[in-house]
């Protein structure tokens, strides 16, 4: 069997919304590459003395529509082609919320939770040199990711700042407030995931009430839409998390749960009499109306497709269902919302932050989330409406949408030189 590529994952769909919407091969083979894919050795001196040398990368995608952006990844199984695709889905998320970015990506081969906090910052910091000659506020703005969180992107801003002589804040975006970041910005991918999910019940004619709702991963992203989705009114019946799920099909109690992982607990010691604990798999495939994958990659696979019993996918997570597995879901008249449109809250909330510190300006979070409503809300008409134009899944809406507002810029543009 071979093994998955998600950069190969990426090129197939691209293909096809292309073709879908009568494009050329030569007017969008530009964005099949990588604009620039640097890989890095970061030695890191532990706490024992000794020296480890970690592999890190950092890649560009496109810089047509404005200057990257992307997140910085740190776990154990990342590998370039992950990082690739990671950086074009970025692109083309950005276009499709038409922000003015392109899009990057960066990682770090590392298990963060096998290291001290001084290490995590040791590694943190020689990463940010190695990368330092291709990022900055007007080339390229890293971001959190799987593994990194505000503190990571403080250490990297101050690392940015000292070696360029002056404070630079504009450099990363979901930093801690203190030093820059934005009011909403934490909960702003888990609320664009509550925006779309409300506009997809509206356009189906259902009441959130009646509705309900299984979210793989209890991380920053699938906590916060459960708490809001809680909160509008939907009903969760699982959600699980590195450890394992829970399940209850009258509704779990999201609030109760939501502190318990706050608090760092893993679900798998959640103590609740009406809760069936189930796994991985007992999360995906259990009865409900909307799955909301919130976790890696690849995780709605063919054989999960077969066995979904819910009428809409709407992806959290970056990649989480397979080229094949979204084959086998368009046969079974599953509607998908793609992670493109769907997870998209965070990089636009992030472009709020950006231009804050670009205009040495501090907006209050009714401002950052009246902002997120009203691009999340328009990005998603305008995927919509090219769904039901040219009769294509939302996927292929969404890409059509982007391949031809990035292909849009760079033919304006011209080729250089």
């Amino acid at each position: 069997m071979a093994q998955y590529n998600p950069y190969d994952n990426f090129l197939k769909v691209l293909d096809d919304a292309a073709k879908a919407i009568g494009m050329k091969e030569e007017d969008y083979a530009l964005i099949k590459y990588p604009e620039r894919e640097l890989k890095v050795s970061v030695p890191v001196r532990m706490d024992d003395g000794k020296i480890r040398v970690f592999e890190g990368y950092r890649v560009q995608h496109s810089t047509s529509r404005g200057p990257c952006k992307g997140g910085i990844r740190y776990h154990q199984d990342v590998n370039v082609d992950e990082v690739k695709a990671l950086a074009a889905w970025m692109s083309f998320k950005c276009a499709v919320v038409n922000i003015p970015y392109g899009g990057a990506k960066g990682a770090i081969k590392v298990n963060p939770s096998t290291l001290s906090k001084g290490e995590l910052e040791r590694l943190t910091r020689r990463y940010t040199a190695m990368i330092f000659p291709i990022i900055g506020p007007e080339k390229d703005i890293p971001a959190p990711d799987v593994g990194t969180n505000a503190q990571v992107m403080d250490w990297i801003m101050d690392t940015y700042s000292m070696t360029s002589g002056y404070t630079v804040h504009g450099v990363v975006t979901g930093k801690s407030l203190e030093v820059g970041g934005s009011l909403g910005r934490p909960e702003a991918t888990g609320r664009g995931i509550m925006i779309v999910t409300l506009k997809m019940l509206e356009k189906n004619n259902l009441a959130p009430k009646d509705v309900r709702i299984s979210i793989q991963g209890m991380g920053n992203v699938g906590a916060t839409a459960a708490k809001l989705l809680y909160e509008k009114g939907c009903k969760i019946v699982a959600v699980s998390d590195v450890s394992g799920g829970l399940y209850n099909a009258d509704g779990l109690d999201i609030p109760k749960i939501y502190a318990f992982v706050k608090s760092k607990n893993l679900l798998k010691d959640y103590k609740d009499k009406d809760a069936e604990h189930v796994d991985n798999k007992g999360v995906l495939t259990c009865p409900c109306d909307i799955l909301i994958p919130a976790a890696l990659e690849n995780q709605i696979t063919a054989d999960i497709a077969r066995d979904v019993k819910c009428k809409m996918v709407i992806e959290a997570a970056n990649g989480p269902t397979t080229v094949d597995a979204d084959k086998i879901l368009a046969e079974r008249n599953i509607t998908v919302l793609p992670d493109i449109l769907s997870n998209a809250g965070g990089v636009v909330v992030s472009y709020c932050e950006w231009v804050q510190n670009l205009q040495s300006l501090t907006w209050d979070e009714n401002d950052v989330n009246n902002t997120l409503y009203k691009v999340m809300s328009r990005a998603f008409d305008d995927v919509y409406n090219i769904a039901k134009e040219h009769k294509l899944s939302y996927r292929l809406a969404a890409y059509a949408v982007a391949i031809e507002r990035i292909c849009t810029a760079k033919k304006k543009r011209g080729l250089f030189p």
